[in-house]
């Protein structure tokens, strides 16, 4: 995300490419033409999000595919957009690089939740319904509050259901050939973080 952003002063509503046009500076998802507050980001989700984003990134490359961050504006709907986390395409299915609105549906999306009960929502229950109906194949949603990983494979009818949910260990990863996620690593890594805060706070 950008260090410094700005807020729109919206007084129309907006159409998805006045949307994808906007500064980048100019945060915000797109939801029914309004310009909406985007995720509170503390530096634990960006942890998370980046040691996902490096793991997807050497499978991706493996098969040719890409990665994208979350600056990535995704078309879910008329009027709607959303920028998850982390976004995964395979090989053949990445927008063109000039692109500022993304048309494809990715292979996956990743949202990291945020403490905050609204965004912890926004997650769990209104893009769960947009990205079903965007077509996304997988959604992954990680909380790294409660140390779990739900992984929610498309169904007919444009539903979600539930192929993974678990806290630990390793996981073979549904749609993903060879790919293995190990969280016991990632919970390791989140706790040695928390100790060097703790140490250094003692030094104070």
């Amino acid at each position: 995300m950008p260090r410094s952003a700005t807020l729109l002063p919206q007084l129309k509503p907006m159409t998805v490419e006045e949307w994808g046009a906007l500064d980048e500076d100019v945060e915000g998802e797109l939801v029914d033409g309004v310009l909406e507050e985007e995720e509170m980001a503390t530096f634990l989700h960006e942890l998370v999000v980046m040691w996902l984003a490096r793991i997807l990134g050497t499978w991706a490359r493996q098969r040719r595919g890409f990665v994208a961050g979350s600056e990535a504006k995704i078309v879910v709907g008329p009027r709607r957009g959303r920028k998850p986390d982390v976004s995964v395409y395979l090989r053949g299915t990445a927008p063109a690089l000039m692109d500022t609105l993304v048309r494809t549906a990715p292979h996956l999306v990743v949202e990291v939740v945020s403490p905050r009960p609204r965004d912890a929502r926004r997650d769990r229950v209104d893009k769960i319904r947009d990205y079903a109906r965007a077509g996304i194949r997988y959604y992954w949603i990680l909380d790294p509050q409660l140390r779990t990983l739900e992984i929610l494979a498309l169904e007919a009818r444009a539903q979600y259901r539930v192929a993974v949910a678990h806290s630990r260990g390793r996981l073979r990863i549904p749609g993903c050939p060879g790919l293995v996620l190990d969280l016991d690593h990632l919970w390791a890594e989140v706790d040695e973080a928390e100790r060097q805060q703790k140490r250094r706070a003692r030094k104070r």
